[in-house]
């Protein structure tokens, strides 16, 4: 089933993220690889493609995982939680019906 993982940032994450994102992005690669990625990426602070230093408020993933607890697991162990990038991470089912 896919799973929406839905984080919030901590305020002024933006060398938090920097620091953390290869890590971050080399995951999202995997699940990618395995074909089990749907959309991933972070939701820019400012209403612009490159936010520049105003960062990001938070990301978007969604994935196939076995269960709700494998999804939360997998959430869990995400580098950005490590480095405190997220204040937040709420994951939930979703159902897929476009496109």
């Amino acid at each position: 089933m896919w799973y929406a993982i839905i984080s919030q940032d901590v305020a002024n994450s933006l060398p938090l993220r920097k620091g953390a994102r290869p890590a971050h992005i080399e995951r999202l690669n995997a699940l990618k690889d395995q074909g089990r990625l749907l959309i991933a990426g972070p939701n820019p602070a400012i209403d612009s493609e490159d936010p520049g230093e105003a960062g990001f408020s938070g990301s978007l993933v969604v994935a196939e995982f076995p269960s709700l607890e494998e999804a939360k697991t997998w959430a869990d162990a995400d580098p950005y939680v490590e480095a405190g990038v997220y204040a937040s991470v709420t994951v939930k089912p979703f159902k897929l019906v476009l496109p």
